[in-house]
């Protein structure tokens, strides 16, 4: 029960707008923020790599370190809402969020 209080309780209607919200603790923003951040880095890395004429090669194994990072944030967010928001929906009965996570996933696995 710790892990999912780790998480984000539950994915709420923001109240201006109407969509939903993730309310993840401290400890995860910070984390999801910090491996961003590195990311950003990498990105702007790569950049400076095309604009220097460095080799494709080596630009090219950037891009793919880059894309692993990301797969990493997006693996960790999927398992944070898998473990809270989904699994509070489903014990409440909609289990039209499981077709909507495949969809994610799907769309994850590109």
């Amino acid at each position: 029960m710790d892990e999912i209080k780790d998480s984000c309780p539950s994915c709420h209607e923001g109240p201006d707008n109407g969509k939903r919200l993730s309310h993840h603790s401290e400890k995860t923003i910070r984390e999801l923020v910090s491996r961003m951040n590195r990311i950003e880095g990498q990105v702007r890395g790569i950049k400076g790599m095309i604009e220097r004429h460095v080799y494709c090669d080596d630009i090219l194994n950037q891009i793919s370190s880059a894309q692993a990072a990301l797969h990493g944030v997006a693996k960790l967010l999927l398992e944070k809402h898998m473990k809270s928001c989904v699994t509070e929906q489903l014990l409440a009965g909609d289990e039209q969020v499981i077709d909507e996570v495949l969809k994610t996933i799907f769309k994850l696995l590109k």
